[in-house]
């Protein structure tokens, strides 16, 4: 069911899909973008974050907000308290009973004082508070903000590195497929040449040495098909773990790299090294901000609070066994409390002061960061410009090595060249066509890493598909 709902979405979602045997979808670059913004873990967790810190700041709200709490107490007298007057009648206090100077024999004793409580005691209620003026909690509020807008950022970022790791995977993949079909035209190749020299030894026309050559040139090939072929198996393994989907999977890439040949001319010359929306500028802007109200929260406890409280509760009391003759009293108050801070042992003020220092060791920060930024952005800028001379330099090289080779076949085939002339053609084609692919998949990658560092990737376009 799992895999029959991965392909539902992705026939849904990619938008260049054909099928061929056994329902094998064809993915193109947006589809695997689309599917990966969708289903991968690292997106998900990013809007998770988002969700949680808006919980975090309507926490913080509630804080305004009234508080109410129910209560109940009960407690036992075990021994009462004895309580004695200052009158005539009453030891202990002195008074009447005594003349000037001379105590009498009661209050000497101390036996004449009153017994006062009662055995047990309850109280039930309500108490309510609200606070009236509170600036730290006020600052708070502007602070969990700032925090919501940094994670929203973050999710963004997320994103961002996501389709660039999406794009280099899907073109390592496309690599590793041109690089799998060169090296299978030149295998095809030597192995024609190897049929024909079997052939024609066995008609006596050619030497065994002959059979031989060609045979060790073709086995040569092979070890550079199975690499080939692991390069294919781990590259789509990658693609799919990036685009959150079960290793099992099967998919198809109707694509190529020599595609990307004709728009590249046009793109190369429309960059625009702007890395204002440099996504790790943006977050250390939020950062900075976090810190400057941090600031102001510090300082804001050295300010008075104010709050409004109320309560309401039930009491009674009885001696004996207790829940029985019970008499429940209402009472109820309100009011409100001030708090003044005062002194605290300097913890206030090195708070401020720390606060301070992190925001100045930001400015910093921010300003080395964007030096870097400026230097990764030229530099990217002017690999690909190379990267655009070299894939010229390359297709013009593999027009060269197909007429050479094309000679050589013909000279071969009327004898008026050698086998080995043959095979260095036929060699030196097939590593102008690995490096006209070489050259494309690094021109892609510096464009797909160029526009990370912009953070001008059109994420709302794979969004949508």
């Amino acid at each position: 069911m799992k895999k029959i709902t991965l392909l539902a979405l992705a026939v849904a979602l990619s938008g260049a899909i054909d099928v061929y045997g056994a329902d094998v979808p064809v993915l193109d670059l947006d589809g695997c973008l689309s599917i990966a913004l969708s289903e991968s873990p690292t997106v998900k967790v990013a809007d998770m974050e988002v969700k949680r810190v808006d919980y975090s700041k309507r926490e913080i709200l509630g804080q305004l907000l009234p508080s109410i709490d129910f209560g109940g107490q009960y407690s036992r007298t075990l021994a009462k308290q004895t309580m004695y007057m200052n009158m005539d009648g009453f030891g202990g206090m002195g008074g009447g009973d005594k003349e000037e100077g001379v105590e009498t024999q009661a209050s000497k004793k101390g036996d004449n004082g009153i017994k006062v409580g009662l055995d047990n005691s309850y109280s039930l209620g309500f108490q309510a508070s609200m606070p009236l003026i509170a600036p730290q909690l006020w600052q708070t509020l502007k602070l969990s903000d700032q925090q919501i807008l940094r994670n929203v950022e973050a999710a963004q970022k997320s994103r961002l590195e996501l389709v660039n790791q999406v794009k280099n995977a899907y073109y390592a993949l496309l690599l590793a497929e041109d690089s799998r079909k060169v090296m299978q035209e030149s295998y095809d190749m030597a192995k024609f040449t190897h049929d024909m020299y079997r052939k024609q030894f066995e008609l006596g026309a050619a030497s065994d040495y002959d059979v031989l050559r060609t045979s060790v040139a073709m086995k040569n090939i092979e070890p550079q098909l199975m690499q080939a072929d692991i390069a294919i198996k781990q590259a789509r393994l990658q693609l799919l773990i990036l685009m959150g989907m079960d290793s099992t999977f099967d998919f198809t890439i109707a694509d190529k790299l020599s595609n990307y040949e004709e728009s590249m001319y046009a793109r190369a010359l429309a960059i625009d090294p702007d890395y204002s929306r440099n996504i790790d500028l943006r977050l250390m802007d939020i950062d900075t901000e976090i810190l400057r109200k941090t600031l102001k929260i510090e300082k804001l406890a050295y300010s008075p609070t104010l709050a409004l409280t109320a309560n309401y509760n039930w009491t009674s009391m009885n001696n004996g066994t207790p829940f029985k003759e019970l008499r429940w009293n209402p009472y109820s108050s309100i009011g409100v409390s001030i708090s003044v801070p005062i002194f605290s042992g300097g913890q206030r003020f090195n708070r401020v002061k720390q606060a301070k220092i992190q925001v100045e060791e930001m400015r910093w920060q921010r300003e080395n960061l964007e030096r870097s930024i400026d230097m990764q952005v030229k530099v990217a800028v002017d690999n690909i410009k190379m990267n655009v001379k070299q894939i010229s330099s390359c297709a013009e090289s593999v027009g060269q090595a197909e007429r050479a080779h094309d000679i050589q076949v013909k000279s071969f085939d009327v004898g008026a060249t050698s086998y080995l002339n043959l095979r260095d053609s036929e060699l030196a084609l097939t590593q102008a066509r690995l490096s006209y692919n070489q050259a494309i998949y690094n021109y892609l990658v510096a464009h797909s890493d160029l526009e990370l560092l912009l953070g001008n990737a059109p994420i709302d376009k794979y969004s949508k598909k």
